[in-house]
């Protein structure tokens, strides 16, 4: 057995004391946490790596000591800076990276997403994911759970037609050219974005071409609420909480934003990325 994998198991041991102390059920602690109760279980059995994230808010569930906390954290940190983590991370299947995005969104009341290279998972349809999964799959050498996964974000999406919740993106037009897909699939995306620009807690923004970029759109990043940022890179997913990153992030993605055209001068520019995919179907 890997070190790797006996930091989890040992992880997963004390989180669930920490549960059995409290006198909850694993359906009991899933409630509280608007988690699949599967999730408790898959990390109780060292399954799936805790995220800094879940430690915090398992933690805050069964009241645990602070200093106990501090602990765990920093076990949980560890772990995703093992050289191995991004592997077993996907080992353990797309859908419960899905379903981790899923608990942390369902969290938010703002949530702000610069995108720098596809559209964003919340937007995306489910031909376009599929496309996008697949590429995750062979790279990661992930399980064969496209279709889970799949079925995950297009439940992760329902919460975008919640009108308490705020939602703020911004892509380089480039993310609207980028082919990650054939371009029949590339055209339903960009209707989508047509779609989604309506709903009334939605702002959606583009960069054009001929806009000069802010910044140089090193890496995709999120903002949730006020207290968290999540940066996605090839070998990990950084969650900062500290307030300097925080704010540090929040002046990027102000200045991308400041950048960016909104509503109708935002789907003209949708609409003329449509237009230059239907050129590229004719002629092929």
């Amino acid at each position: 057995m890997s070190g790797f994998q006996q930091a989890r198991i040992d992880l997963g041991i004390q989180l669930r004391q920490l549960r059995e102390v409290a006198h909850l059920s694993g359906k009991d602690l899933a409630e509280r946490l608007n988690w699949q109760p599967s999730k408790v279980s898959r990390i109780e059995n060292a399954r799936q790596t805790p995220t800094e994230d879940d430690v915090v808010v398992w933690a805050q569930a069964v009241s645990a000591d602070p200093g106990m906390v501090d602990n765990l954290i920093q076990q949980a940190v560890g772990l995703s800076e093992r050289h191995d983590s991004w592997r077993a991370r996907h080992k353990g299947g797309l859908a419960a990276l899905q379903e981790d995005v899923r608990d942390l969104e369902a969290r938010i009341r703002t949530l702000r997403i610069f995108e720098a290279g596809l559209v964003p998972g919340l937007l995306q349809t489910a031909e376009y994911s599929r496309h996008i999964f697949q590429k995750v799959r062979r790279v990661y050498e992930a399980v064969d759970d496209v279709d889970a996964a799949i079925r995950v974000r297009m439940q992760r999406q329902e919460i975008l037609y919640d009108p308490h919740r705020q939602f703020r993106f911004v892509v380089p037009e480039s993310v609207l050219h980028a082919r990650l897909a054939p371009l029949d699939v590339m055209r339903g995306q960009m209707d989508r974005l047509l779609a989604v620009t309506t709903l009334p807690n939605v702002e959606f923004g583009v960069i054009p071409f001929e806009t000069m970029l802010p910044a140089t759109p090193l890496h995709s990043f999120a903002i949730y609420n006020e207290a968290l940022v999540g940066v996605a890179t090839f070998t990990k997913d950084l969650l900062l909480r500290d307030p300097d990153d925080i704010a540090f992030y929040t002046r990027a993605y102000d200045d991308f934003a400041g950048a960016a055209a909104y509503r109708d001068d935002a789907r003209a520019v949708i609409v003329r990325v449509i237009d230059e995919l239907g050129k590229q179907s004719a002629d092929s």
